[in-house]
């Protein structure tokens, strides 16, 4: 059985709504923008739902988790924060960590998630990004409400 709700978040986003998809006890997020899932998916949809899907694997946690701190239960406010701070290591379990890799695997999931879809790349760019054969320019920087990270 599949649920489709749309939870908003006025303390994270005032002006966004998150769909999600509970499927079986499984939380995916999906596009915020897209208001025609599961019925008309398109390619920024799967482009963002990659993203997320890659950034839970990198960091080993849900992209959604209410059990953490408030500033760490948003999966990919917790990880623009970070990146913005150049503080990538915290994304990841200790452990041997090649940074260069980290970053540019950072650097794909966080141009999958902007929340502008036409601003994300094609899968096509995806897997070059992954693969290393084009250079990754930043992300835009991404307005995180105020309030949520505090200087620390």
């Amino acid at each position: 059985m599949t649920l489709w709700c749309i939870l908003d978040e006025p303390s994270l986003r005032p002006s966004m709504k998150k769909v999600v998809l509970m499927l079986e006890g499984t939380v995916v997020i999906a596009d915020p923008l897209s208001r025609s899932v599961p019925s008309g998916v398109w390619m920024k949809v799967d482009v963002y739902s990659f993203g997320i899907m890659l950034l839970e694997i990198l960091c080993r946690r849900k992209s959604v988790d209410y059990n953490l701190p408030e500033k760490e239960a948003i999966l990919e406010e917790w990880a623009y924060h970070y990146f913005e701070c150049g503080e990538l290591g915290k994304l990841v379990k200790e452990g041997e960590v090649d940074k260069k890799q980290l970053e540019r695997i950072t650097k794909v999931t966080l141009w999958c998630i902007l929340d502008e879809p036409a601003l994300r790349p094609s899968m096509k760019k995806v897997v070059l990004m992954l693969e290393g054969t084009v250079d990754i320019p930043n992300p835009p920087s991404r307005s995180v409400p105020s309030g949520v990270w505090s200087k620390e």
